[in-house]
């Protein structure tokens, strides 16, 4: 087993990162949307240790993340107008973009795909770790497959301890969502995964409305299996019925837990209400959910928000939290 140390990202810590890294070696780390796990892109052992520490399906896709657009050279055959007008808009920050694969990149970073999902983020320590490397890197969400995905530190060390070398503590992530991730290869954008960048946003960047995904879409990150999941059962409720009665208990300052008395017929449970709208409901969303794990809920009854905007990237994290 790996000993597992967290440390704050400070000079001393993103160089003792890089070394781990150019070693082979996994490292956790923030980002604007959640805590990634890290490996070197181009070292397929590297990418390959990072499924089998998360226990991911192999046929999912891991994002390459690169620290500016000279690197993104490195990765990509190239770079559509597309992709050129939402860099200008959404770079550095949570937009994840499908091209060309290099011959660089290894087909165990991309699921043996011809495409590659990359990014730049907008965490300056996400950033500074990759300059301190030198090169990309591989990075899915740092938590076991399939669970809800770490939004602090604290939530990494619950599911990697003893799997990854070093985590790097920068704090809460300020979106709380994975990544939007459109396919950039053509001359309309198709959105493959939904985040806090919207249709809309995209729509206004790129000049024309995104298209719906098609059968031949490539694959995407996160966006094929079952993802989210805490180990309470989750129920999507109206909001009519997760506000009615006596609440109290544990709450946070965006969203919360709230302990409910008993519906008729079912037994005691807990609800999560939205507070602060939609933005402020993801941004909370992954930490409440494991928050209901600690608190020991049986049954989380979960507020639905309107399917529009950043309510639409919710709703598709809800959804799949409720699978069974």
């Amino acid at each position: 087993m790996i000993h597992t140390r967290t440390l704050r990202p400070g000079d001393k810590a993103l160089a003792l990162a890089a070394r781990v890294l150019r070693a082979g070696g996994l490292v956790a780390f923030p980002t604007e949307t959640v805590y990634g796990l890290g490996a070197r892109a181009l070292d397929a052992r590297a990418a390959r240790r990072v499924y089998k520490a998360k226990g991911r399906p192999s046929d999912n896709p891991l994002i390459v993340h690169v620290a500016d657009e000279a690197m993104l050279a490195g990765v990509v055959r190239r770079v559509t107008p597309l992709a050129r007008r939402l860099i200008d808009a959404f770079w550095p920050g949570p937009l994840t973009l499908i091209l060309e694969k290099s011959d660089r990149v290894p087909s165990a970073v991309t699921a043996g795909g011809r495409t590659v999902a990359v990014r730049c983020p907008g965490h300056r320590a996400a950033r500074a770790l990759i300059r301190a490397l030198g090169e990309p890197i591989a990075a899915p969400s740092a938590n076991l497959s399939g669970r809800p995905s770490p939004t602090t530190a604290a939530h990494v060390l619950r599911d990697l301890r003893g799997r990854v070398a070093l985590i790097l503590d920068g704090g809460p992530c300020r979106e709380g969502l994975e990544s939007t991730i459109v396919d950039a290869r053509g001359r309309r954008p198709v959105v493959l995964r939904r985040g806090t960048v919207t249709d809309e946003m995209i729509a206004r960047a790129a000049g024309i409305a995104p298209a719906p995904p098609g059968p031949a879409a490539p694959a995407a990150p996160g966006a094929r299996h079952r993802h989210y999941a805490p180990s309470c059962r989750v129920i999507l409720a109206p909001p009519a019925l997760v506000r009615r009665g006596a609440l109290a208990g544990l709450s946070g300052p965006s969203a919360g837990l709230v302990h409910r008395t008993p519906w008729p017929g079912r037994p005691p449970a807990y609800a999560l209400r939205v507070r602060g709208g939609a933005g402020a409901y993801a941004a909370a969303l992954f930490s409440a959910l494991r928050g209901a794990e600690s608190a020991g809920v049986e049954t989380l009854y979960v507020e639905t928000v309107p399917d529009r905007g950043v309510g639409r990237a919710v709703m598709d994290r809800l959804r799949r939290a409720a699978r069974r």
